[in-house]
């Protein structure tokens, strides 16, 4: 049985919580809005670097920000 772990994260909520529009975000992490918007959607991992500095944007545990979805289980 092959394990599909997909990364999920809180970045639509944690910017709505915090004002902040993707474009301010990628500032505030030093990325393009387009990885923030990848991001959003599922459909780019970050590096553990870009992760803990949005994790420390949000002032928050970088677990509380991303985790791991097993997917496809049964």
């Amino acid at each position: 049985m092959e394990e599909n772990l997909v990364l999920k994260n809180r970045l639509k909520e944690l910017r709505a919580r915090d004002g902040l529009n993707q474009t301010q975000l990628a500032k505030l992490a030093k990325v393009s809005r387009q990885t923030i918007s990848l991001l959003e959607r599922n459909e780019y991992t970050p590096s553990v670097i870009i992760a803990l500095r949005i994790a420390k944007i949000f002032n928050e545990p970088v677990e509380n920000v991303f985790s791991l979805d097993e997917e496809g289980e049964e």
